[in-house]
């Protein structure tokens, strides 16, 4: 039996777990909390609750009958929780075919609206991203150590169903910051799991990919068209010196780039069922 254990089972590991478990999978996976932890459980998933990153014995016996992990749990200042915890069970998995792990295209930092791939050299500007290209190394030195393949995804901007511009324009909390020139990259989710679906089936030897759709797009082009979906009135353009955020939301508008995604096509033969925000949130708009 092919068993995938999910290291952080939350939004995009769970949109995978629904793919695969119809084709026979097992999945397991961890949550920080244990309201999430009996969430999963209800759901029908082996479930574990991690905390921090204290090692939980329960998980080595487990992880010896795994052919699949994937790893969603952000990394800490002093590196890879993960690997610091479970590296020594991971390697002596027999059964362990294929590793990925979710970072992020804020590797890249910023590059003034240029267009970027994964060939560009990593350059963070933040510190969320400097732990991710830390996690990104340490990941990839592991499989050099041990043979154990390991992929790394890259992914831009996550939404879909209750975390997009359709749900905060329905709930009266989207606005239309305005920035001249910026553009944002994204990626449904339900296109993450068919990145990962088809990488886990097409064993190759490229590490890294880019997970986004084909369109980098202004963040208020975005939120207008959602508007429209919904037949609501467009918010009111924001000057971006004049809004307010807070500190994580301004990060994001001090990086812009654009970001190829011609890999996951041409290397994993992936096909975007949402190529464009437009298909993404007319899909979520009739939801």
């Amino acid at each position: 039996m092919t068993n995938l254990f999910c290291f952080g089972l939350g939004y995009s590991a769970l949109e995978l777990s629904h793919r695969l478990t119809p084709q026979g999978w097992s999945i397991a996976g961890t949550s920080t909390s244990a309201a999430g932890t009996a969430h999963l459980k209800a759901l029908g998933f082996d479930a574990y609750q991690l905390d921090g990153g204290a090692h939980v014995p329960a998980l080595d016996a487990g992880l010896a009958r795994v052919t699949h992990v994937l790893v969603s749990a952000p990394p800490e200042t002093s590196g890879d929780p993960i690997l610091r915890c479970y590296a020594h069970a991971l390697e002596r998995a027999p059964h362990l075919k294929w590793i990925g792990y979710l970072s992020t295209i804020g590797v890249y930092g910023d590059h003034q609206g240029r267009w970027v791939d994964e060939n560009t050299p990593v350059t963070p500007g933040s510190e969320r991203s400097r732990r991710r290209v830390v996690a990104e190394t340490e990941w990839l030195d592991f499989a050099s150590k041990t043979g154990k393949a390991v992929q790394i995804f890259r992914l831009a901007g996550i939404y879909g169903p209750g975390r997009s511009a359709i749900d905060s324009v329905r709930d009266g909390s989207a606005r239309r910051i305005i920035k001249s020139d910026q553009v944002f990259n994204r990626i449904h989710v339900t296109d993450i799991a068919g990145v990962l679906e088809a990488a886990i089936a097409r064993p190759v030897a490229e590490k890294v990919f880019n997970v986004t759709d084909d369109e980098p797009a202004p963040p208020q082009d975005v939120i207008a068209y959602a508007a429209d979906l919904l037949g609501l009135p467009v918010p009111p353009g924001i000057n971006f010196t004049d809004a307010t955020f807070s500190p994580m939301g301004r990060s994001f508008y001090s990086e812009n780039k654009r970001v190829h995604n011609d890999r996951i096509k041409q290397v994993l033969g992936a096909e975007l069922q949402f190529p464009t925000y437009r298909e993404g949130l007319r899909a979520l708009a009739k939801a």
